[in-house]
């Protein structure tokens, strides 16, 4: 990242968080994973106006931005995109602003697909938002950048900024993963049996 892409984005602030489990119910994980987030803490740039406004000039502007600071920030802490398996992205708007003003900076083409391109996924990032006071924790889902329905990368990681959302602000999150939950073992879509309510029948409440 460049400090000059942080500066035309008008970020105040960037938040690094990562972490590593070594062990899980005493044992090491087979796959070892990487988990991380980075934040931006930027203005709402529609802070102050109404639910008539128009969101996207300020969307198309800032959006890449943010998507290309905070996934370059993100790969050089994880190794690279060869290493990210699974990804997420989240919002948080300041207590002034909307809610549609948090998902405007993260739901659309303009941080979306270039979060996914330069990530080098393609599945649909599950994502979370919220609107907050500062020093809000927000809990980002994530799964596998590529095959979504893969249960051993459904996962999270919570992420805060301790003076962040003030209530004219936005923090903007990337999250990433290099690998699964730790043990993962209960099954995939394609080893599934087949499950409907007939298993129902006859259980006890």
């Amino acid at each position: 990242m460049t400090d000059r892409s942080a500066g035309n984005a008008g970020i105040r602030k960037i938040v690094h968080y990562q972490e590593e489990i070594l062990l899980e119910n005493g044992r090491a994980p087979a796959a070892p994973a990487v988990r991380a987030t980075v934040a931006a803490v930027v203005a709402n740039p529609w802070a102050g106006t109404g639910p008539d406004t128009d969101l996207s000039p300020a969307t198309e502007h800032l959006a890449p931005q943010l998507a290309r600071v905070l996934t370059e920030r993100l790969l050089e802490s994880l190794g690279g995109p060869e290493q990210v398996e699974a990804f997420g992205k989240a919002a948080i708007v300041g207590t002034a602003g909307e809610i549609e003003h948090a998902g405007a900076l993260i739901h659309t083409p303009y941080f979306g697909n270039l979060v996914r391109e330069f990530l080098e996924g393609s599945s649909i990032i599950c994502f979370a938002d919220d609107r907050a006071e500062a020093g809000q924790p927000l809990v980002v889902p994530m799964w596998h950048k590529t095959h979504a329905a893969t249960r051993s990368h459904y996962q999270a990681i919570t992420t805060r900024v301790n003076d962040g959302p003030r209530a004219d602000e936005i923090v903007v999150v990337v999250a990433a993963s290099t690998g699964p939950r730790p043990h993962p073992r209960i099954g995939d879509r394609a080893t599934d049996p087949a499950v409907t309510s007939a298993v129902l029948e006859g259980a006890s409440a």
